[in-house]
């Protein structure tokens, strides 16, 4: 039996999908052991140049912290930027060599491509921190019971608790930011996309997001 479901049609997928897809994580805490809320911003597709710098400029005005899962690809093409992305304190995760889908792949190809772009992670410098740090997120949210199986004595698969969906054409800037704001809460996995896509409602939305989370007091870390 496969399990399957699109999460990407969520903002905050229900918590029923964590029972069916055991061992991944889809928050983090909530707050440090003072008290500080605690938000996880994450970016999926990248690096590319005309949006990832961008992302970094608008981390650093607010100290933010985030975690990036790279499409393999992407780093191939843009391997300085992904450098300076954990120069600049941030972590990157592996989001598959060509952005493949779970459920459209036989295994051995899956887990291939999830080898290759670990290939790469390891030539722009994500070190080896033993092997339940490895951080994966599958394209799309898309995965299935073998493939969680297979990966799990490697990667920390990470969801999300809260999907911006700025990659939606039909949603507009402000209606983004507006489920954003609504949904997000202390110790959230939140997605957003370093992609061309996403771009309209990314530079809307993220400083607004990171400005308001600010003032509320929440800490931006990685995962």
């Amino acid at each position: 039996m496969r399990a399957r479901f699109d999460a990407a049609l969520l903002t905050r997928p229900p918590r029923l999908l964590h029972s069916l897809l055991p061992g991944c994580e889809w928050t983090g805490p909530a707050a440090t052991p003072t008290g500080t809320p605690v938000v996880y911003l994450t970016f999926d597709d990248g690096p590319i140049p005309e949006e990832t710098p961008w992302v970094l400029e608008q981390l650093a005005s607010f100290d933010a912290k985030a975690t990036f899962f790279c499409v393999g690809d992407n780093l191939v093409r843009h391997p300085d930027i992904a450098r300076a992305t954990l120069a600049a304190g941030h972590r990157l995760g592996n989001h598959t060599q060509h952005h493949r889908s779970a459920w459209a792949s036989p295994r051995a190809t899956y887990l291939e491509d999830v080898a290759a772009c670990e290939a790469q992670l390891r030539q722009v410098g994500v070190g080896e921190a033993g092997a339940n740090q490895l951080l994966f997120r599958p394209p799309h949210g898309r995965l299935t019971w073998p493939l969680l199986r297979a990966l799990r004595p490697q990667y920390r698969v990470a969801m999300w608790s809260v999907l911006t969906r700025d990659y939606d054409p039909d949603l507009s800037p402000e209606l983004c930011l507006r489920f954003a704001l609504d949904a997000i809460r202390g110790g959230d996995i939140v997605v957003f996309h370093d992609s061309l896509k996403a771009s309209p409602r990314l530079r809307f939305v993220l400083p607004r997001v990171l400005a308001h989370l600010a003032e509320q007091g929440f800490q931006f870390s990685t995962l």
